[in-house]
């Protein structure tokens, strides 16, 4: 070690100082400085080990003694013995085993006694340092196939630095499985050289350095394979160069939904994503359970230049998963780092967020998570529909009451477009739920700086009032230009004219449909209750004979990608 015992143990001694009385202690220095590695900068990790019974914090005390930094932690006993047995009963599942657990079990196993040597002998005797040691190899060996896998993946996708940074973690991952298996167990890759020196295998070590320092210099696909290879020679399972291997597959709790032209995909019933243009002709073109060179000539002849790029983005936000056949689901990550799992980007920033045709994007091959949980979104989504409904409702309703001189009605049916118009703003821009009717206009200020002209426009249409004809034209035409402007805003410039005939009827019911099915399977309230009769009747009308034209052939059914294997179902 590169300080002495006498030094040491001086350093305990002013480091229990400042701690409260307590039993005796078994003490073991951990840690870098233990293994016989470390520098000035290093801590100092003194475990501090009792008979109690009640179970010792696991959080440690940072103390600053002689200008040294010394984190004092404690455990019991039986704390430390179920600790052993953990990682013991997690041998054959090493994938399960948390990084801590097995970090905090090594560290103890190879620690050096400071006082109790009887005690740190017992306790150390609850583990074999040769299972450790198979343990410790084995761990390193599932991440090193995971992230050569994945590194695999990414050259296929045409992601070529990312391809080299996980090719360049799993040259870690390798080398450190095969130093483990030599009794090199500590788990920080930082002291990697000097556990490499340790060893004194001059031709790994050599093997091993030339490669990382030539990750820049050969060709992704090169540099993967020579990883590969280093890996095969150190006798590391389950890693060859063998791409056709990695298929696509359906990942759980992801569903697709629809609506007009635009795809979103939920991922756990609650983000959503809005797929552009692009990203939506890649997603749609995905035959699940085929090797991924498949699936990608699949998404490249759709024509969009991008779509290796889009597909690594499918996999990188868990939409899709990668799995190596005969070695279940690809899980790339990096230990000590980060953790495991898709990534969720900052929100989108598309305002409005939705229009009746489905979520705003920000380009047209972008996957831009929607600022809202899908049951909110899905919430706002059908309050938009059924608001446009509500304006088309008004409209004939107005019409008929000025035609009849009904002054008084057309007022009141007025100033209910208008409400039900600033109801379909609100949900554009995600408001759920929303503000009372008597509020909407006040509550306009909620929304970006850009609607003010609506709110001045629907300050003014609140004011207007109908006693004549030549009134109620002028309040009807400035109520027209305002709806235009509000669908405009919204995507329902397009939006049927409900009342006027059937097919404008079935129309309005496609659209709503669509969004219905959507608002269920996430668990969003309804806007009435008679939408749950459509779901149930598949779109259709409840009371049509069974030769009246359905709700469009394939509108209203939440959209799944194809998948090839038939223990799956089809089209599951």
């Amino acid at each position: 070690m590169i300080l002495s015992e006498d030094y040491l143990q001086g350093l305990l001694d002013k480091a229990l100082a400042e701690l409260r009385p307590g039993d005796e202690w078994a003490v073991v220095l951990e840690g870098s400085i233990a293994e016989g590695f470390g520098n000035p900068s290093s801590d100092i990790d003194f475990l501090l080990i009792g008979r109690d019974e009640n179970d010792l914090p696991t959080m440690p005390s940072l103390l600053f003694v002689d200008g040294r930094r010394v984190e004092v932690r404690t455990r019991t006993v039986r704390q430390i013995a179920e600790q052993f047995a953990e990682l013991q009963a997690g041998a054959k599942r090493v994938a399960r085993i948390p990084e801590d657990l097995l970090n905090r079990c090594q560290r103890l196993l190879n620690s050096f006694p400071l006082r109790g040597h009887a005690l740190v002998d017992e306790i150390k005797g609850l583990l074999p340092a040769e299972q450790l040691r198979r343990t410790a190899a084995d761990w390193w060996e599932h991440y090193a196939r995971q992230s050569h896998r994945q590194a695999m993946a990414l050259v296929c996708l045409g992601e070529s630095e990312e391809a080299v940074d996980w090719a360049r973690a799993g040259l870690v991952q390798v080398v450190k499985a095969w130093a483990a298996g030599q009794g090199e167990t500590y788990l920080e890759p930082k002291w990697l050289s000097m556990q490499l020196d340790r060893v004194n295998r001059p031709e790994v070590r050599e093997r091993y350095w030339s490669l990382e320092s030539s990750a820049r210099d050969l060709p992704a696909a090169d540099y993967v394979a020579a990883c590969v290879a280093l890996a095969e020679d150190l006798g590391i399972s389950g890693i060859q160069w063998r791409p056709d291997r990695l298929t696509v597959e359906r990942r759980a709790g992801v569903t697709t939904w629809q609506t007009g032209e635009r795809v979103q995909v939920i991922r756990g019933r609650r983000d959503v994503f809005a797929l552009g243009p692009q990203a939506g002709q890649v997603w749609r073109s995905l035959v699940l359970g085929r090797p991924l060179p498949q699936v990608l000539a699949g998404a490249e002849a759709t024509g969009v230049g991008a779509a290796g790029s889009l597909l690594a983005d499918f996999l990188r936000l868990g939409l899709v998963r990668l799995a190596w056949k005969g070695g279940g689901t690809v899980t790339p990550a990096l230990p000590l780092c980060a953790p495991p799992g898709p990534i969720t980007p900052p929100p989108s920033t598309a305002q409005p967020l939705l229009t009746v045709r489905g979520a705003a994007v920000t380009a047209v091959d972008s996957i831009d998570l929607v600022p809202l949980p899908a049951e909110r979104f899905a919430a706002a989504a059908m309050a938009l529909v059924w608001s446009n409904v509500l304006v088309e409702n008004a409209r004939e309703d107005l019409a008929g009451a000025l035609q009849r001189g009904q002054w008084r009605v057309a007022e009141l049916t007025a100033r209910r477009a208008l409400q039900a118009a600033l109801r379909g703003l609100f949900s554009a821009y995600g408001v759920n739920p929303l503000p009372a009717d008597s509020d909407l206009i006040r509550r306009l200020t909620l929304l970006p700086s850009s609607t003010r002209q609506i709110r001045d426009l629907a300050t003014r249409l609140d004011q207007l009032t109908i006693d004549t004809p030549e009134h109620g034209s002028a309040v009807l035409a400035e109520l027209e230009a305002f709806v235009d402007l509000v669908r405009g805003i919204t995507g329902a410039d397009a939006f049927p004219d409900s009342f006027d005939s059937a097919d404008g009827w079935r129309a309005t019911l496609e659209i709503g449909y669509d969004w219905l099915r959507l608002g269920a399977h996430v668990g969003a309230d309804l806007p009435i209750q008679e939408a749950r009769d459509l779901i149930a009747s598949s779109g259709a009308q409840p009371h049509l004979s069974a030769q009246s034209p359905p709700v469009g052939p394939t509108t209203g059914v939440p959209m799944t990608l194809r998948q090839s294997n038939p223990e799956h179902g089809q089209n599951s």
